[in-house]
């Protein structure tokens, strides 16, 4: 047990001293290349939420095992697992973003670790009983957790290692939770046609399973990951003398950045984009189908989700990667401009029966959705400086949050509304495209807004530390 002094100024006892900041220095000749492969590791795992649907018809046949019995669960139930987790994941951020920063990415790690496969296991309990509270506190409640401390560990940690170039830093990342469903759903389906029998689904052995693969992978992303010394800078880069417009030498403390009219701004940015993308995400599937009766097929749908979380992942990557070239605040323009033309051309294409044009569309507006989450740490970094970004860009996703209620919503409930009023299903779309296209332009308007972060707002050297330790510690 070592002592060490938090975020409050306050000394505080470790029982795990290796996952201490101060552990994790690196040393000379330590590449920075090996830190995007351990934050790959994690958001690789965590990526699994977006494969969680794989499971949703098996858990509806628990009991009836062949087919649905009244007592078996109904999807509607199954749902909330998935949102809940949603909800969680922005809370979490939001809680402990500023012990992520503090304590450093090895414990986040660590910790977002043990708690995603504790999810799997908490959930595997909730399937041997039947009780499906319990699976919400696993998956949900635990998982959410993990998703948003695992998300976050890395992104200040990225973008002290890649100065020069921090959007593809966190692309290279945060690529990696977009991408993980392609390796999680087939894993996952395969797993259970392994597990399965006359009396069993698979679902149980499948989330002990992937629980204890999740933490074996987790923590080798803990272990490999190291902060940059202090003072490192890369072989042959010279930062700049002077601030550009939009991009800040200083820093600007965490509770201080939250009441500026800058982070509720790109909060208002990334809710927009999120949601659009988010709602769309969700139901390309059943959207495609309805739309495209008798071309489409269950096959070929199954096939266009897969293209779209390719898209989604390297949407990630390249657009973050663009964003170091044209800017931040021009990057999102392009989101937002772009998002507005095909989401009002989704419903020409379905009208005039054009496959091809309605899978270009969401393709493109699917990298964009991606794009949106890479894009946005280093947004933050640009405005707010790098030393409590990642606190800052946790409490910002909690526009996720809410993006990833309202999306879903827009979507479902307002297709159910038209059908019953007797939309045609290939037209009952179009409504919720229109309102998507119209929150782009909210989301344009509040990017137009975005001006620097007032000097005000920037930490002095001298009272660094005491602004520092007046606020409550987030441990």
């Amino acid at each position: 047990m070592t002592t060490t002094i938090d975020g409050s100024g306050l000394p505080s006892r470790t029982l795990l001293p290796f996952l201490d900041r101060e552990h994790t220095i690196a040393r000379p000749g330590y590449s920075r290349w090996m830190v995007p492969p351990a934050a790959l590791c994690v958001h690789l795992c965590i990526g699994q939420a977006y494969a969680f649907s794989v499971f949703n018809l098996p858990m509806t046949k628990l009991i009836g095992i062949t087919e649905s019995t009244p007592a078996d669960w109904k999807l509607t139930e199954l749902g909330w697992i998935f949102s809940i987790a949603m909800v969680f994941l922005g809370l979490s951020a939001a809680v402990f973003g500023r012990w992520v920063e503090e304590g450093g990415p090895r414990r986040a790690m660590f910790t977002a670790g043990v708690c995603w496969a504790s999810a799997f296991l908490i959930s595997a309990l909730g399937v041997y009983l039947h009780n499906l509270w319990i699976i919400y506190l696993g998956y949900g409640v635990v998982g959410g957790c993990a998703l948003g401390i695992g998300y976050i560990s890395p992104v200040s940690t990225l973008m002290k290692w890649f100065p020069d170039r921090p959007g593809m830093a966190t692309g290279m990342a945060i690529m990696g939770f977009g991408g993980g469903a392609l390796i999680a759903s087939p894993l996952s389906v395969w797993l259970m046609g392994k597990f399965a029998s006359s009396s069993d689904v698979g679902v149980f052995a499948t989330f002990v399973t992937l629980g204890c693969v999740y933490f074996i992978f987790m923590m080798v992303g803990s272990l490999i990951v190291r902060v940059p010394a202090p003072g490192w800078k890369p072989a042959g880069y010279v930062p700049p003398a002077t601030a550009s417009k939009l991009m800040t030498n200083n820093d600007v403390f965490v509770y201080q950045a939250i009441k500026t009219p800058q982070f509720w701004l790109i909060w208002i940015v990334l809710f927009c984009n999120t949601t659009a993308g988010i709602g769309v995400l969700g139901q390309a599937s059943a959207m495609s189908q309805e739309m495209f009766p008798g071309q489409i097929t269950a096959v070929a749908a199954a096939g266009l989700v897969g293209l779209m979380s390719l898209f989604n992942m390297g949407g990630r990557f390249s657009w973050a990667s663009l964003s170091d070239f044209i800017g931040r605040k021009n990057t999102y323009f392009v989101y937002m401009t772009l998002g507005f033309v095909l989401y009002v051309t989704v419903p020409y294409a379905g009208a005039s029966g054009n496959v091809v044009l309605f899978v270009i569309c969401f393709l493109i507006i699917v990298s964009m959705y991606g794009g949106g989450f890479s894009t946005v740490p280093a947004y933050l970094r640009d405005m707010f400086g790098t030393r409590y970004v990642g606190a800052i860009h946790g409490i910002l996703l909690t526009a996720w949050s809410a993006a990833g209620i309202a999306g879903p919503v827009l979507i479902n409930y307002i297709r159910e509304y038209n059908v019953t009023h007797g939309v045609p299903k290939a037209q009952a779309y179009n409504t919720t495209m229109y309102i998507m296209a119209g929150l782009l332009v909210v989301g344009f308007i509040a990017n137009l807004c975005v001006k620097a972060v007032d000097k005000r707002h920037h930490m002095k050297p001298e009272v660094d530390a005491d602004l520092a330790q007046a606020a409550p510690s987030r441990a």
